[in-house]
C-alpha cells in the first residue's frame, strides 16, 4: 500500500509570455506570486502563483504553446460557484461554458495560452436552484 500524501502541491502550466500570464491569473483567478518561491523564477524555472489562502499553487513555465493539455479543476461550494459565475461574466472576451454533470456543475474556461480550467461544485442541487 502506498504511503499517504499530505496535499496536492502544484500544477505546471506552460505559457508563452509569463508576465502577461501573471497579469491574467491575477485579474481572472485572483492568484498572486508566491513570495517564498520567487527565486526559482530564473533561467527557465517556474514562477509560482497562489490563491489568497495559499491552498492552490500553479507553476508558470515560459515555453512554446503545447497541444496536449490537462484540465485543472478547482472546487467551490454552491455560493462560490455563483460568485465565480458572476465574476467570470465580467471578464471581457472570456468564453465560459456551463456544464451540468448531474452530480456536479462546472464552469469551463481557458487562459490566453489555451490552458483549460474548470470551476466545479458537488453542491449541485443548491447551485442548480440558483441558476435562474
Amino acid at each position: 500500500m502506498a504511503p499517504d500524501l499530505d496535499a496536492f502541491d502544484h500544477v505546471h502550466v506552460y505559457v508563452q509570455d509569463r508576465a502577461a500570464a501573471e497579469r491574467w491569473y491575477a485579474a481572472v483567478l485572483g492568484f498572486e506570486r508566491t513570495k517564498a518561491l520567487e527565486a526559482w523564477a530564473v533561467n527557465g524555472g517556474p514562477l509560482t502563483l497562489q490563491n489568497a489562502g495559499g491552498t492552490i499553487h500553479i507553476a508558470l513555465f515560459e515555453r512554446p504553446r503545447q497541444a496536449c493539455r490537462s484540465t485543472v479543476a478547482l472546487r467551490v461550494d454552491a455560493a462560490g460557484f455563483h460568485a465565480w459565475r458572476r465574476h467570470l461574466a465580467e471578464v471581457p472576451a472570456l468564453a465560459v461554458t456551463l456544464e451540468d454533470h448531474d452530480l456536479s456543475l462546472s464552469l469551463y474556461l481557458h487562459d490566453p495560452d489555451g490552458n483549460p480550467y474548470e470551476i466545479t461544485t458537488y453542491d449541485a442541487a443548491a447551485a442548480r436552484a440558483g441558476l435562474v
